[in-house]
Protein backbone atom coordinates (compact mmCIF):
# COMPACT_ATOMS: atom_id res chain seq x y z
CA UNK A 1 0.00 0.00 0.00
CA UNK A 2 2.83 2.35 0.86
CA UNK A 3 4.45 1.68 -2.52
CA UNK A 4 1.16 2.44 -4.31
CA UNK A 5 0.94 5.78 -2.50
CA UNK A 6 4.45 6.72 -3.60
CA UNK A 7 3.62 5.84 -7.24
CA UNK A 8 0.42 7.90 -7.06
CA UNK A 9 2.17 11.00 -5.70
CA UNK A 10 4.95 10.75 -8.28
CA UNK A 11 2.40 10.46 -11.10
CA UNK A 12 0.68 13.59 -9.79
CA UNK A 13 4.05 15.40 -9.88
CA UNK A 14 3.61 16.40 -6.27
CA UNK A 15 4.53 15.03 -2.89
CA UNK A 16 7.22 12.39 -3.13
CA UNK A 17 8.04 11.91 0.52
CA UNK A 18 6.03 9.81 2.96
CA UNK A 19 8.73 9.93 5.62
CA UNK A 20 8.94 11.10 9.21
CA UNK A 21 7.02 14.13 10.37
CA UNK A 22 8.90 17.33 9.48
CA UNK A 23 8.19 19.96 12.18
CA UNK A 24 8.56 22.71 9.58
CA UNK A 25 5.85 21.23 7.35
CA UNK A 26 2.40 20.19 8.61
CA UNK A 27 1.51 16.48 8.42
CA UNK A 28 4.99 15.68 7.12
CA UNK A 29 4.29 17.04 3.61
CA UNK A 30 5.96 19.92 1.87
CA UNK A 31 3.25 22.20 0.58
CA UNK A 32 5.15 22.98 -2.60
CA UNK A 33 7.70 20.41 -3.63
CA UNK A 34 9.88 19.77 -5.58
CA UNK A 35 11.40 23.00 -6.90
CA UNK A 36 9.86 22.75 -10.35
CA UNK A 37 6.44 22.54 -8.66
CA UNK A 38 7.24 25.64 -6.63
CA UNK A 39 8.33 27.60 -9.70
CA UNK A 40 5.27 26.46 -11.65
CA UNK A 41 2.98 27.57 -8.84
CA UNK A 42 4.80 30.89 -8.55
CA UNK A 43 4.48 31.59 -12.28
CA UNK A 44 0.77 30.73 -12.29
CA UNK A 45 0.14 32.86 -9.19
CA UNK A 46 2.09 35.73 -10.77
CA UNK A 47 -0.02 35.56 -13.92
CA UNK A 48 -3.22 35.57 -11.84
CA UNK A 49 -2.22 38.42 -9.49
CA UNK A 50 -0.58 40.47 -12.25
CA UNK A 51 -3.54 39.97 -14.57
CA UNK A 52 -6.03 40.95 -11.86
CA UNK A 53 -4.13 44.08 -10.82
CA UNK A 54 -3.61 45.08 -14.46
CA UNK A 55 -7.34 44.60 -15.13
CA UNK A 56 -8.07 46.84 -12.12
CA UNK A 57 -5.62 49.42 -13.54
CA UNK A 58 -3.51 49.36 -10.37
CA UNK A 59 -0.25 51.32 -10.82
CA UNK A 60 2.88 49.15 -10.99
CA UNK A 61 0.71 46.02 -11.32
CA UNK A 62 3.59 44.22 -13.02
CA UNK A 63 5.66 44.75 -9.84
CA UNK A 64 2.95 44.29 -7.19
CA UNK A 65 1.51 41.15 -8.84
CA UNK A 66 4.76 39.13 -8.67
CA UNK A 67 5.38 40.55 -5.20
CA UNK A 68 2.00 39.30 -3.93
CA UNK A 69 2.50 35.94 -5.65
CA UNK A 70 5.93 35.59 -4.04
CA UNK A 71 4.52 36.27 -0.57
CA UNK A 72 1.68 33.74 -0.98
CA UNK A 73 3.94 31.02 -2.37
CA UNK A 74 6.69 31.63 0.18
CA UNK A 75 4.28 31.48 3.12
CA UNK A 76 3.06 28.13 1.78
CA UNK A 77 6.45 26.53 2.15
CA UNK A 78 8.37 27.42 -1.01
CA UNK A 79 12.14 27.75 -0.66
CA UNK A 80 13.08 29.35 -3.95
CA UNK A 81 14.66 32.65 -4.94
CA UNK A 82 15.56 34.19 -8.30
CA UNK A 83 19.19 33.58 -9.14
CA UNK A 84 21.47 36.39 -7.94
CA UNK A 85 22.72 37.00 -11.47
CA UNK A 86 19.14 37.34 -12.73
CA UNK A 87 18.47 39.93 -10.02
CA UNK A 88 21.59 41.85 -11.07
CA UNK A 89 20.37 41.83 -14.68
CA UNK A 90 16.92 43.02 -13.57
CA UNK A 91 18.52 45.91 -11.70
CA UNK A 92 20.57 46.78 -14.79
CA UNK A 93 17.43 46.78 -16.96
CA UNK A 94 15.62 49.08 -14.53
CA UNK A 95 18.68 51.38 -14.45
CA UNK A 96 18.57 51.63 -18.26
CA UNK A 97 14.82 52.22 -18.17
CA UNK A 98 15.26 55.14 -15.78
CA UNK A 99 18.16 56.55 -17.83
CA UNK A 100 16.02 56.49 -20.98
CA UNK A 101 13.34 58.56 -19.24
CA UNK A 102 15.69 61.18 -17.84
CA UNK A 103 15.22 64.58 -19.51
CA UNK A 104 18.05 66.47 -21.16
CA UNK A 105 17.77 69.09 -18.43
CA UNK A 106 18.90 66.64 -15.74
CA UNK A 107 22.11 68.52 -14.94
CA UNK A 108 20.20 71.79 -14.71
CA UNK A 109 17.61 70.15 -12.46
CA UNK A 110 20.24 68.84 -10.07
CA UNK A 111 22.24 72.07 -10.21
CA UNK A 112 19.26 74.26 -9.40
CA UNK A 113 17.98 72.01 -6.60
CA UNK A 114 21.22 70.68 -5.08
CA UNK A 115 20.67 72.41 -1.71
CA UNK A 116 17.07 71.18 -1.61
CA UNK A 117 18.28 67.64 -2.35
CA UNK A 118 20.82 67.73 0.48
CA UNK A 119 18.31 69.12 3.00
CA UNK A 120 15.60 66.62 2.02
CA UNK A 121 17.95 63.63 1.96
CA UNK A 122 19.37 64.32 5.41
CA UNK A 123 15.89 65.15 6.76
CA UNK A 124 14.61 61.69 5.76
CA UNK A 125 17.71 60.02 7.19
CA UNK A 126 17.31 62.03 10.42
CA UNK A 127 13.64 61.05 10.79
CA UNK A 128 14.41 57.37 10.20
CA UNK A 129 17.30 57.37 12.64
CA UNK A 130 15.34 59.33 15.26
CA UNK A 131 12.45 56.88 15.08
CA UNK A 132 14.89 53.96 15.31
CA UNK A 133 16.66 55.62 18.25
CA UNK A 134 13.35 56.06 20.12
CA UNK A 135 12.47 52.38 19.55
CA UNK A 136 15.94 51.38 20.76
CA UNK A 137 15.71 53.54 23.89
CA UNK A 138 12.25 52.11 24.66
CA UNK A 139 13.69 48.60 24.13
CA UNK A 140 10.95 47.74 21.67
CA UNK A 141 13.54 45.90 19.57
CA UNK A 142 16.91 44.43 20.65
CA UNK A 143 20.16 46.34 20.20
CA UNK A 144 20.42 48.47 17.08
CA UNK A 145 17.87 46.43 15.11
CA UNK A 146 15.41 49.34 14.90
CA UNK A 147 18.11 51.71 13.64
CA UNK A 148 19.01 49.45 10.72
CA UNK A 149 15.48 48.24 10.11
CA UNK A 150 14.21 51.77 9.52
CA UNK A 151 17.21 52.94 7.49
CA UNK A 152 15.82 54.20 4.15
CA UNK A 153 18.41 52.55 1.92
CA UNK A 154 18.49 49.45 -0.26
CA UNK A 155 17.00 46.64 1.82
CA UNK A 156 19.71 44.11 1.01
CA UNK A 157 22.50 46.61 1.69
CA UNK A 158 21.01 47.65 5.04
CA UNK A 159 20.56 44.01 6.08
CA UNK A 160 24.21 43.25 5.30
CA UNK A 161 25.35 46.34 7.22
CA UNK A 162 23.14 45.35 10.16
CA UNK A 163 24.74 41.90 10.25
CA UNK A 164 28.20 43.47 10.25
CA UNK A 165 27.19 45.66 13.20
CA UNK A 166 25.71 42.89 15.33
CA UNK A 167 21.97 43.59 14.87
CA UNK A 168 19.25 40.93 14.57
CA UNK A 169 19.40 40.42 10.81
CA UNK A 170 16.09 38.53 10.62
CA UNK A 171 14.19 41.37 12.25
CA UNK A 172 16.04 43.92 10.12
CA UNK A 173 15.12 42.00 6.97
CA UNK A 174 11.46 41.80 8.05
CA UNK A 175 11.38 45.57 8.68
CA UNK A 176 13.18 46.44 5.45
CA UNK A 177 11.07 44.31 3.11
CA UNK A 178 7.80 45.11 4.88
CA UNK A 179 8.64 48.80 4.48
CA UNK A 180 9.32 48.36 0.75
CA UNK A 181 5.94 46.64 0.28
CA UNK A 182 4.04 49.23 2.32
CA UNK A 183 5.70 52.18 0.55
CA UNK A 184 4.99 50.66 -2.88
CA UNK A 185 1.37 49.92 -1.93
CA UNK A 186 0.72 53.42 -0.58
CA UNK A 187 2.29 55.00 -3.67
CA UNK A 188 0.14 52.85 -5.97
CA UNK A 189 -3.02 53.77 -4.06
CA UNK A 190 -2.16 57.48 -4.21
CA UNK A 191 -1.57 57.30 -7.96
CA UNK A 192 -4.83 55.44 -8.46
CA UNK A 193 -6.82 57.91 -6.37
CA UNK A 194 -5.23 60.96 -8.01
CA UNK A 195 -5.87 59.61 -11.51
CA UNK A 196 -2.22 60.08 -12.52
CA UNK A 197 -1.74 56.45 -13.52
CA UNK A 198 -1.57 55.69 -17.25
CA UNK A 199 -3.65 52.50 -17.75
CA UNK A 200 -1.92 49.67 -19.57
CA UNK A 201 -3.85 49.17 -22.81
CA UNK A 202 -3.07 47.49 -26.08
CA UNK A 203 -2.82 50.93 -27.63
CA UNK A 204 -0.03 52.02 -25.28
CA UNK A 205 1.87 48.74 -24.82
CA UNK A 206 3.35 46.45 -27.44
CA UNK A 207 5.40 43.76 -25.74
CA UNK A 208 7.65 43.12 -28.72
CA UNK A 209 8.11 46.67 -30.01
CA UNK A 210 11.72 47.88 -29.92
CA UNK A 211 14.12 50.32 -31.48
CA UNK A 212 16.87 49.43 -33.90
CA UNK A 213 18.85 46.23 -33.36
CA UNK A 214 22.00 48.32 -32.97
CA UNK A 215 20.36 50.29 -30.14
CA UNK A 216 19.25 47.05 -28.48
CA UNK A 217 22.77 45.65 -28.73
CA UNK A 218 24.18 48.83 -27.15
CA UNK A 219 21.60 48.67 -24.36
CA UNK A 220 22.27 45.00 -23.58
CA UNK A 221 26.00 45.72 -23.65
CA UNK A 222 25.49 48.51 -21.09
CA UNK A 223 23.46 46.16 -18.88
CA UNK A 224 26.18 43.51 -19.08
CA UNK A 225 28.84 46.09 -18.20
CA UNK A 226 26.82 47.33 -15.21
CA UNK A 227 26.28 43.80 -13.90
CA UNK A 228 29.93 42.78 -14.25
CA UNK A 229 31.16 46.02 -12.64
CA UNK A 230 28.68 45.68 -9.76
CA UNK A 231 29.83 42.12 -9.11
CA UNK A 232 33.52 43.06 -9.19
CA UNK A 233 33.02 46.12 -6.98
CA UNK A 234 30.57 44.31 -4.67
CA UNK A 235 28.49 47.47 -4.59
CA UNK A 236 24.96 47.08 -3.14
CA UNK A 237 22.39 47.83 -5.87
CA UNK A 238 25.45 48.53 -8.02
CA UNK A 239 23.92 47.27 -11.26
CA UNK A 240 21.07 49.78 -10.88
CA UNK A 241 23.38 52.64 -9.94
CA UNK A 242 26.07 51.98 -12.57
CA UNK A 243 23.71 51.47 -15.52
CA UNK A 244 21.67 54.50 -14.46
CA UNK A 245 24.66 56.85 -14.28
CA UNK A 246 26.40 55.42 -17.34
CA UNK A 247 23.13 55.33 -19.29
CA UNK A 248 22.39 58.98 -18.56
CA UNK A 249 25.90 60.11 -19.53
CA UNK A 250 26.06 58.02 -22.71
CA UNK A 251 22.52 58.64 -23.95
CA UNK A 252 22.46 62.36 -23.21
CA UNK A 253 25.69 62.80 -25.14
CA UNK A 254 24.22 60.81 -28.05
CA UNK A 255 26.90 58.15 -27.75
CA UNK A 256 24.35 55.36 -27.47
CA UNK A 257 20.59 54.94 -27.85
CA UNK A 258 18.73 53.02 -25.15
CA UNK A 259 16.13 50.59 -26.54
CA UNK A 260 14.28 48.17 -24.26
CA UNK A 261 11.39 45.99 -25.51
CA UNK A 262 8.43 45.88 -23.12
CA UNK A 263 8.82 42.14 -22.54
CA UNK A 264 12.30 42.77 -21.14
CA UNK A 265 10.86 45.30 -18.67
CA UNK A 266 8.09 42.88 -17.69
CA UNK A 267 10.70 40.22 -16.88
CA UNK A 268 12.74 42.71 -14.83
CA UNK A 269 9.68 43.86 -12.85
CA UNK A 270 8.74 40.23 -12.24
CA UNK A 271 12.18 39.29 -10.91
CA UNK A 272 12.28 42.32 -8.58
CA UNK A 273 8.76 41.53 -7.33
CA UNK A 274 9.67 37.89 -6.71
CA UNK A 275 12.87 38.90 -4.94
CA UNK A 276 10.91 41.03 -2.46
CA UNK A 277 7.91 38.74 -2.01
CA UNK A 278 9.86 35.50 -1.56
CA UNK A 279 11.79 37.02 1.35
CA UNK A 280 8.69 36.68 3.53
CA UNK A 281 9.23 33.12 4.72
CA UNK A 282 7.40 31.47 7.60
CA UNK A 283 10.52 31.26 9.81
CA UNK A 284 11.16 34.98 9.28
CA UNK A 285 7.61 36.00 10.19
CA UNK A 286 7.58 33.54 13.08
CA UNK A 287 10.77 35.12 14.40
CA UNK A 288 9.23 38.60 14.07
CA UNK A 289 5.68 37.66 15.16
CA UNK A 290 5.82 39.14 18.65
CA UNK A 291 7.04 42.55 17.49
CA UNK A 292 5.39 42.59 14.05
CA UNK A 293 2.55 44.96 15.09
CA UNK A 294 5.11 47.41 16.52
CA UNK A 295 7.18 47.15 13.36
CA UNK A 296 4.12 47.86 11.20
CA UNK A 297 3.16 50.87 13.36
CA UNK A 298 6.69 52.27 13.18
CA UNK A 299 6.68 51.96 9.37
CA UNK A 300 3.28 53.67 9.16
CA UNK A 301 4.62 56.53 11.30
CA UNK A 302 7.73 56.73 9.08
CA UNK A 303 5.63 56.88 5.89
CA UNK A 304 3.36 59.53 7.44
CA UNK A 305 6.31 61.70 8.50
CA UNK A 306 7.88 61.43 5.04
CA UNK A 307 4.46 62.35 3.61
CA UNK A 308 4.40 65.48 5.77
CA UNK A 309 7.86 66.40 4.49
CA UNK A 310 6.64 65.82 0.93
CA UNK A 311 3.75 68.20 1.62
CA UNK A 312 6.25 70.79 2.80
CA UNK A 313 8.24 70.22 -0.38
CA UNK A 314 5.13 70.92 -2.45
CA UNK A 315 4.57 74.23 -0.64
CA UNK A 316 8.20 75.39 -0.57
CA UNK A 317 9.41 74.24 -4.00
CA UNK A 318 6.10 74.09 -5.91
CA UNK A 319 6.64 70.43 -6.86
CA UNK A 320 3.92 68.03 -7.98
CA UNK A 321 2.54 66.15 -4.90
CA UNK A 322 3.15 62.66 -6.30
CA UNK A 323 6.66 63.61 -7.42
CA UNK A 324 7.34 64.95 -3.92
CA UNK A 325 5.95 61.85 -2.22
CA UNK A 326 7.96 59.42 -4.35
CA UNK A 327 11.11 61.51 -3.92
CA UNK A 328 10.71 61.55 -0.13
CA UNK A 329 9.42 57.98 0.27
CA UNK A 330 11.78 55.76 2.31
CA UNK A 331 12.83 53.26 -0.38
CA UNK A 332 13.43 51.13 -2.19
CA UNK A 333 14.82 52.84 -5.25
CA UNK A 334 13.99 50.07 -7.75
CA UNK A 335 10.32 49.79 -6.77
CA UNK A 336 9.93 53.59 -6.61
CA UNK A 337 11.44 53.85 -10.10
CA UNK A 338 8.97 51.31 -11.48
CA UNK A 339 6.02 53.14 -9.92
CA UNK A 340 7.24 56.55 -11.10
CA UNK A 341 7.63 55.21 -14.64
CA UNK A 342 3.93 54.27 -14.76
CA UNK A 343 2.90 57.95 -14.94
CA UNK A 344 3.73 60.56 -17.56
CA UNK A 345 3.25 63.43 -15.11
CA UNK A 346 5.83 62.49 -12.47
CA UNK A 347 9.23 64.18 -12.67
CA UNK A 348 11.27 60.97 -12.67
CA UNK A 349 14.55 62.91 -12.85
CA UNK A 350 13.75 64.67 -9.56
CA UNK A 351 12.53 61.46 -7.92
CA UNK A 352 15.53 59.34 -8.87
CA UNK A 353 18.07 62.09 -8.18
CA UNK A 354 16.70 62.28 -4.63
CA UNK A 355 16.54 58.51 -4.17
CA UNK A 356 20.03 57.81 -5.53
CA UNK A 357 21.61 60.70 -3.60
CA UNK A 358 20.16 59.29 -0.39
CA UNK A 359 21.26 55.77 -1.29
CA UNK A 360 24.86 56.85 -1.95
CA UNK A 361 25.03 58.81 1.32
CA UNK A 362 23.63 55.87 3.30
CA UNK A 363 25.99 53.33 1.77
CA UNK A 364 28.96 55.65 2.35
CA UNK A 365 28.08 56.93 5.82
CA UNK A 366 25.55 54.37 7.10
CA UNK A 367 27.97 52.54 9.43
CA UNK A 368 29.21 55.83 10.88
CA UNK A 369 25.66 57.13 11.44
CA UNK A 370 24.62 53.78 12.90
CA UNK A 371 27.53 53.73 15.37
CA UNK A 372 26.79 57.29 16.51
CA UNK A 373 23.12 56.49 17.06
CA UNK A 374 24.06 53.25 18.83
CA UNK A 375 26.26 55.12 21.32
CA UNK A 376 23.54 57.72 21.88
CA UNK A 377 20.92 55.03 22.44
CA UNK A 378 23.10 53.27 25.04
CA UNK A 379 23.48 56.52 26.99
Amino acid sequence: MSQLKRIFFRAAGGYTTMKKQDPATPNGYRLLSPQRMQWSTLIIATALFGGLLTWLNIPAALLLGPMAAGIVVSLNGAKIQPNGTLFLIAQGIIGCMIASKMPRSLADTFGSHWLLFIVCVFSVIFICMLLGWIMTRMRILPGTTALWGLSPGAATAMTLMAEANGADTQLVAAMQYLRVIMVASVASVLMKVSGEHVPATSATIDLFAHGSYVAMAETFGLIAFGCIAAKLLRLPAGALLITLVAGVVLSQNNWIEIALPQWVLVLAYTIVGWRIGLKFTRPLLKHAAQVLPRIAVSIVILIALCGLMAAGLVVVADIDPLTAYLAMSPGGADSVAIIAASSKHIDIAFVMSMQMTRFIILVAFGPIIGNIMQRQAKR
